[in-house]
C-alpha cells in the first residue's frame, strides 16, 4: 500500500531493537534503537497534546545534531504539530523572529543555547526527551485519519536572514517524493549489499537542513543502518569517530572534505602527488593504504550537499580510491533534485533527476524544476511565491546545463543569494542593512568573493571623509550571524555606487566584476613579517588590518574555517592546537601569547592549559576485559577487601544514596590515605563495588606510559605496579601535570557508557589532616561534560589507619559517608568543583 503521509513511513521503518543512532559527545557515546526513539516520539506527541497543541500549531526545533532531535522531529509529525527547525548556529535574535513570525507555542532548545530572551514561549529542554521514556504504550499510535499528504510536516527557515524571515513550506507529499524514489532504487541493490550492512552513515549536516534531515531520518531506516553524530569539526576527531564507530560513509559539505584533505596532505605527503587517471581504484587504494588506515577499512564513501563541490577536491579524494557522491538541490525542492548513481558517478556532473522529477533548462540559462518534492511556495509570504513560479516550474536561480545524458551541470547562481561552503544562505540585502547602519557609511553593495574556489562575503562600501573601513567592518560583524560575516571589503572610489535607472537597484554583477579585476593598494592585507603565527593570521583576516584586540568573530571566520586556522597554526607552532582556543571571542593577543608559550616553554604544566601533546596515552582495555573482570570478583571478596577491612573497622552511612541512584555515577571523596580507595570499595554495597573504576594519577605510572624518559628499571617497576593495579582495583590513570586530558575524558566516558561508575579523589594529593582541601576544577569539567551525577563520599579516619610516610598500616576505625547525588552542567568548572567540595565537607 503507498504511503500517504510520513506516519506510514514511521510505522513501516521505526521499529526495531536494531541500533539506529549514535551519539558521542566528545567524551561518551549513547546508542539509541529505533523502538528508542519510537516510544520517546509517540511519548513527545502525547506531552505535546497534554499541553494543550492542535493540529497545525508550530514546536521550533533549535539543537546541534543528536537523537533528542529525531525525538522531536517524529513528536511533532505524530501530534500533527508543525516542525519549524532552525539552525543551531543561528542566534537568539534570529530564533525570537521566527518564533514571533510563525507564533510557536513552544522551543525545544539545548541547554546550552541562550535562550533567556524567549518569554512569549515555553522552553522545553532538547537532552531530556529520552530520560525516563515508558514504553507501555508499546509503540501504538493515535490514528489521524484526516491526515493528508498536502498537509505542512515543518517549515524550514532560510539560515541568518536579519529582516523578516523566509519559511518554505514543507508537506507530507513533498518528503515522500523524495524518498520514495530513493526507496525503490536502493532496493535493487539491497540483496548485494547484505554482507556489508549495516552501513554506518557519519553525519556532519545540521538536522535543520533538509539534505542533513534526509540522511539522517529517512535513507538510513530504509537500509536498517545506523547515523552517527558528533560534536565539532576536528579532522583529527572525524577521522576517529570514522574508524572507532566503523563508519561506512560521511554525509557532509564541501568545506569538511577540503578540511581533511589538508590534514591528509600535511600528514601523509605521499598523498600531494598528482593524480593518475588511468591507474585501477585496487591499486590507487593500495597506494594510498595508510589514509584507509587512518579511517578504517570499512569506510569507502562522502555523500556531499548543501554547497557546489570543487573537481580538484573531488579529483582528491578519487585519487585515494574514495567514491564521491553528491548531488543537486534546494531546501525548495525538498530537497534532491538530482543525484549521481553511486556506482554510476561522472566527475564534474551532480547526476541525473531523481524519479518523478523534471528539471529544464530555461533560455537564459537557468535551472527549472517539476514535480511532487517542489514546496507549494513560502509561509506567509504570496509575493514571494508568485515570483517563484511560472508556468507551475520552479525557478532555482542557478544556471546550469544537460549533457546528451541527462545528466546536469550545475555553472553558477543567477540570483543573487550567496551560498558559503556551509551550505548556508546569506541574502545581500541582509548584510546591506547592517552596514548601512554604521556610522560613516553612505551606501554599500554586498557581493559574493571567490576565495579558494569558495563563495565569501565581500563588501563593497562608499564612505564618509574619514570614516575608518576596518573598524565600520569590524562593529557590522558584531551584528551579524556566524556565516554572514563579511570577510573582505573594498572602498569604492567614485562618488556613488551603480545603479539602474528608476528601480535604482545596485548593478551587483557590474560591482562584482569591478572587484574581481580592481586593486586598491590602500587596502590590501598588511604585511607581516616577524612571526610565522602572525603571517597565518594575516591570510585568514583578508584585507582588514589586525591589532592584539582583534577577536575570531570580528574576522568573520565560520566554525569549519576555525578548525582551518588551527591546522595551519599547528602547521607553524609544530604542534596540535586545542580546539577550545579558537572560540569565537579569542583575541590576537591571546592566541599569539598561547603559541608563543607553545615554542618557547618546556614546562608541561603551562602547556597544558591551551595545547594537547602529540604524545597519545594508550589506555588500556585489557582491563575491561571478561576475564580481567572476573578475577575482580574473586579476589575482592576472597582476600583483597578482607584484607582492608582486617585494619579499617568501618561504619558506613548513607548507601540509601547508591541504591537510589540509576546507572553509573561519579564518587567524589576526599584523600587521606593510599587505603582510601579499598575502604570506599568495602563500604559499597556488594552489587556496586564491582563495576567501579578508581582514578588514580597517571603521573604515579609515567614511566609506563611515556618509557621513552626513563630508564628499563623505571620502566619496568612502573608498568608492574600499574598492572597490579589495574588488575585488582580497575584503575583508571587521569593526568594531572602531564598532557592528555581529553583522551583521558573520552575514556572515562567510554567506561561510564559501559555501566562503570568512577571513583575520584578531586584533591589531587593526600591530606595529612583531617582538613579537606580545595578540589580541583577537573572533577567539575568531568561531572558536566560527561553528564553524570555525583555522589559525594566523605572518609574519615584513615590517614590515623595508614598516615603518609608510615610502610605498614595500624588498626583503627573508620567512617564512610554517601550523600545524595547532584546533577551538574554549565562551563563554570570551578563553581562546580566548589559545589561539590561542599557537599562533601557537611557530611
Amino acid at each position: 500500500m503507498p504511503r500517504e503521509t510520513l506516519i506510514d513511513f514511521f510505522e513501516d521503518q521505526i521499529q526495531s531493537e536494531k541500533t539506529f543512532l549514535v551519539y558521542d559527545d566528545g567524551y561518551r557515546t549513547n546508542r539509541y534503537s529505533y523502538n528508542d526513539i519510537r516510544f520517546a516520539a509517540i511519548h513527545l506527541a502525547d506531552q505535546f497534546t497534554s499541553y494543550g497543541l492542535t493540529a497545525g500549531d508550530k514546536v521550533i526545533i533549535w539543537g546541534d545534531n543528536r537523537a533528542e532531535w529525531i525525538v522531536s522531529f517524529w513528536g511533532c509529525l505524530l501530534a500533527r504539530v508543525i516542525c519549524v527547525p532552525i539552525d543551531f548556529r543561528a542566534s537568539p535574535a534570529f530564533l525570537e523572529r521566527v518564533a514571533s513570525f510563525v507564533g510557536a507555542q513552544i522551543v525545544i532548545a539545548d541547554k546550552a543555547l541562550d535562550t533567556d530572551n524567549l518569554t512569549s514561549v515555553d522552553v522545553w529542554p532538547l537532552e531530556t526527551l529520552l530520560d525516563e521514556v515508558s514504553d507501555d504504550s508499546q509503540g501504538q499510535l493515535t490514528a489521524y485519519s484526516d491526515l493528508g499528504s498536502r498537509d505542512l510536516a515543518e517549515i524550514i527557515f532560510t539560515s541568518g536572514a536579519t529582516s523578516e524571515p523566509k519559511g518554505v513550506e514543507i508537506t507530507h507529499r513533498n518528503v515522500l517524493a523524495n524518498i520514495v524514489p530513493v526507496e525503490q532504487e536502493i532496493k535493487k541493490y539491497l540483496k548485494y549489499g547484505r554482507p556489508f550492512l549495516p552501513l554506518r552513515f557519519l553525519n556532519l549536516l545540521p538536522l535543520s537542513h533538509m539534505f542533513g534531515q534526509a540522511m539522517a531520518t529517512f535513507i538510513p531506516p530504509m537500509l536498517n543502518s545506523v547515523t552517527v553524530f558528533m560534536r565539532g569539526f576536528n579532522p583529527v576527531d572525524i577521522a576517529r569517530q570514522i574508524r572507532t564507530q566503523r563508519v561506512s560513509v560521511l554525509v557532509c559539505v564541501p568545506k569538511i572534505l577540503d578540511v581533511l584533505r589538508n590534514y591528509i596532505e600535511s600528514h601523509i605527503p605521499e598523498t600531494c602527488e598528482p593524480a593518475t587517471q588511468t591507474e585501477h581504484v585496487a591499486k590507487r587504494w593500495w597506494r594510498y593504504r595508510k589514509v584507509h588506515r587512518l579511517f578504517g577499512y570499512k569506510f569507502w564513501a562522502f555523500v556531499v550537499g548543501a554547497a557546489p563541490l570543487s573537481e580538484d577536491l573531488e579529483r582528491f579524494w578519487s585519487k585515494l580510491g574514495f567514491l564521491v557522491i553528491q548531488g543537486y538541490g534546494l531546501t525548495e525542492t525538498a530537497p534532491i533534485v538530482t543525484l549521481n548513481h553511486p556506482f554510476r558517478t561522472r566527475q564534474g556532473s551532480v547526476g541525473r533527476p531523481i524519479g518523478g522529477v523534471e528539471i529544464k533548462i530555461a533560455e537564459d540559462g537557468e535551472i527549472l524544476v517539476r514535480g511532487g518534492n517542489v514546496t507549494s511556495g513560502y509561509y506567509n509570504a504570496p509575493k514571494e511565491t508568485a515570483s517563484a513560479f511560472a508556468d507551475g516550474w520552479f525557478h532555482t536561480g542557478d544556471i546550469g546545463s544537460l549533457d546528451p545524458d541527462g545528466r546536469l551541470s550545475v555553472r553558477g547562481r543567477k540570483k543573487e543569494m550567496i551560498v558559503t561552503p556551509e551550505g548556508l544562505n546569506v541574502f545581500p540585502e541582509d548584510v546591506e542593512r547592517t552596514v548601512n547602519s554604521r556610522p560613516g557609511v553612505r551606501d554599500v553593495a554586498i557581493v559574493s568573493d571567490n576565495l579558494s574556489g569558495e563563495e565569501r562575503v565581500h563588501a563593497v562600501l562608499l564612505l564618509e571623509d574619514n570614516a575608518k573601513p576596518d573598524t565600520i567592518i569590524r562593529d557590522a560583524n558584531n551584528l551579524l550571524e556566524d556565516h554572514q560575516r563579511i570577510r573582505k571589503y573594498t572602498v569604492w572610489p567614485e562618488p556613488s555606487l551603480p545603479r539602474t535607472e528608476g528601480t535604482q537597484k545596485l548593478k551587483r554583477q557590474a560591482i562584482k566584476q569591478w572587484v574581481q579585476g580592481n586593486v586598491l593598494h590602500d587596502n590590501q592585507p598588511p604585511a607581516h613579517s616577524d612571526t610565522s603565527v602572525e603571517r597565518v593570521l594575516a591570510r585568514f583576516a583578508g584585507n582588514r588590518e589586525l591589532n592584539d584586540t582583534t577577536t575570531l568573530d570580528e574576522l568573520g571566520l565560520s566554525s569549519i574555517e576555525r578548525i582551518e586556522l588551527m591546522l595551519a597554526l599547528e602547521q607553524v607552532s609544530g604542534q596540535p592546537v586545542d580546539e577550545n582556543l579558537l572560540n569565537g571571542l579569542t583575541t590576537v593577543r591571546s592566541l599569539k601569547t598561547a603559541l608563543q608559550g607553545l615554542q618557547l616553554d618546556s614546562e608541561p604544566q603551562k602547556q597544558i592549559d591551551v595545547l594537547t601533546t602529540t604524545d597519545t596515552i594508550a589506555f588500556p582495555t585489557w582491563s575491561q576485559a571478561p576475564l580481567a573482570k572476573m578475577f575482580r570478583r574473586i579476589a575482592l571478596p576472597a582476600f583483597l577487601l578482607p584484607l582492608t577491612r582486617l585494619f579499617a573497622w568501618l561504619t558506613v552511612d548513607g548507601t540509601n544514596h547508591i541504591e537510589n541512584s540509576n546507572g553509573p555515577v561519579l564518587f567524589a571523596a576526599n584523600h587521606q590515605s593510599h587505603l582510601d580507595a579499598p575502604v570506599i570499595l568495602s563500604a559499597l554495597p556488594h552489587k556496586h563495588r564491582h563495576a567501579v573504576a578508581t582514578a588514580a594519577a597517571l603521573e604515579w605510572f609515567s614511566a609506563h606510559f611515556y618509557p621513552s624518559r626513563f630508564s628499563r628499571w623505571a620502566r619496568t617497576k612502573s608498568s608492574l605496579s600499574y598492572s597490579l593495579t589495574a588488575l585488582c582495583f580497575n584503575i583508571v590513570p587521569l593526568p594531572q601535570r602531564e598532557t592528555g586530558t581529553r583522551d583521558a575524558m573520552r575514556y572515562l566516558g567510554t567506561l561510564l557508557s559501559s555501566g562503570s561508575s568512577v571513583l575520584i579523589f578531586p584533591e589531587g594529593r593526600r591530606s595529612k589532616t583531617t582538613t579537606i582541601n580545595h578540589f580541583r576544577p577537573g572533577v567539575g569539567m568531568l561531572a558536566a561534560q560527561l553528564e553524570v551525577p555525583v555522589i559525594p563520599v566523605r572518609i574519615e579516619g584513615i590517614n590515623k589507619i595508614w598516615p603518609e610516610g608510615q610502610k605498614v598500616p595500624r588498626f583503627g576505625r573508620a567512617r564512610v559517608t554517601f550523600g545524595p547525588a547532584m546533577q551538574f552542567s554549565g562551563s563554570d568548572y570551578e563553581k562546580i568543583a566548589q559545589q561539590i567540595e561542599d557537599a562533601v565537607k557537611i557530611l
